[in-house]
């Protein structure tokens, strides 16, 4: 696993939306809820929380859509990928597809969630699983143990 170098850019697949980030994750997940499962087509979707203030749209404009507006779902509006998620209330941190930087070769699941829904063949690396989410109080030692690891 190679080291994340930071700035960091990314696009969407047709390229009208980049990214562009500049801080390390708080944490990076992989959530294998049933939901995650139908937006990414795939077994579980991936994704680095990035603090805010590391986190921009450089190029585009995403539009926000998906079953629930307040989750936050942002896509590109032409080619529709799911490029990162900012969900209502938690305004600390952007939740950013990792497969949409250009250099993914850093990242790999620290946790992963809704194990209880996950495919019975679906295997993550993560060092820490839940059946559900996290309880709140899980996420500072989560957050301290995961930056320790990237160090």
């Amino acid at each position: 696993m190679s080291r994340l170098r930071l700035p960091l850019d990314g696009a969407c697949r047709c390229g009208k939306v980049k990214i562009r980030i500049s801080a390390p994750p708080l944490i990076a997940m992989a959530c294998h809820c049933t939901g995650c499962q139908r937006m990414s087509g795939s077994a579980y979707s991936l994704s680095a929380a990035i603090p805010t203030q590391g986190f921009a749209v450089i190029e585009g404009e995403p539009v926000v859509a998906g079953a629930s507006p307040q989750a936050g779902h942002h896509f590109c509006r032409d080619c529709m990928t799911w490029m990162f998620t900012r969900p209502a209330g938690l305004d600390f941190f952007v939740n950013v597809r990792p497969t949409m930087l250009e250099d993914i070769g850093w990242y790999s699941p620290f946790v992963e969630t809704y194990t209880s829904e996950k495919l019975a063949w679906a295997q993550t690396p993560a060092a820490h699983s839940y059946e559900k989410f996290p309880p709140m109080e899980d996420f500072e030692p989560l957050m301290a143990a995961y930056a320790a690891s990237l160090a």
